[in-house]
């Protein structure tokens, strides 16, 4: 395989796990399904992973459109997605599982639903993921990377359900030190990818101005 593909594999994969976040997702998952049944779990998960598949995919596709739509260049976007990215890599290198803050009273309300808000939207497909696809789509150059983009989604997506389908027995083997350890080493990587991103959108608006100015 083409050694630019192989990189670009890597790219959507490791990028999409980190942003996703399924193990920074399972405490709070355990928390708002506590005293649930097994099965009741597993049908909220399958849900809840199928949802961010569906709205991810969608704005992933629809990504250019929405450019084109409301007058957005694609570098622009890139240095915001680069500043996005940063912000939620900055949290998870403090060990910082989520942003989401959910009261007694919020939890109550989404036990019956919890699968559509919060856990799929905004925690497993938040706006980092979604600036992430949409970037990675401008960047898949032909329907080979495309693939590999749409497969990277899809297989993320299913290790997440896996994830969180055995949250219980992975929280009592990572620990609370582990959860951190991991969380700390996928926010670095997040980190490097968003400066990469933001320089990629910065260039091209740099070279423009200077040529204009000559």
């Amino acid at each position: 395989m083409d050694s630019s593909l192989v990189a670009f594999a890597f790219m959507c994969i490791t990028s999409f796990f980190t942003l996703t976040n399924p193990l920074g997702t399972m405490p709070v998952f355990l928390t708002m399904t506590k005293g649930m049944a097994e099965q009741e779990r597993a049908r909220i998960v399958r849900r809840a992973t199928i949802i961010s598949f569906i709205t991810l995919l969608a704005f992933t596709v629809c990504g250019q459109f929405l450019f084109t739509f409301f007058g957005i260049s694609t570098n622009g976007f890139r240095i915001a997605a680069g500043f996005i990215i940063l912000k939620i890599g900055f949290d998870m290198l403090q060990a910082r599982y989520s942003n989401t803050k959910l009261t007694d009273e919020e939890i109550t309300t989404y036990a019956n639903d919890i699968s559509i808000t919060p856990l799929s939207i905004p925690m497993l497909c938040g706006p980092g993921a979604i600036a992430n696809g949409i970037m990675l789509m401008d960047s898949a150059s032909d329907w080979r990377m495309q693939f590999i983009l749409f497969s990277s989604i899809a297989i993320i997506y299913f290790i997440t359900y896996l994830i969180l389908r055995a949250s219980t027995r992975l929280v009592k083997i990572l620990g609370e030190t582990g959860n951190n350890v991991m969380m700390r080493l996928m926010g670095l990587i997040l980190m490097v990818i968003a400066v990469e991103c933001f320089v990629a959108g910065l260039r091209p608006i740099l070279i423009s101005i200077i040529e204009a100015a000559r």
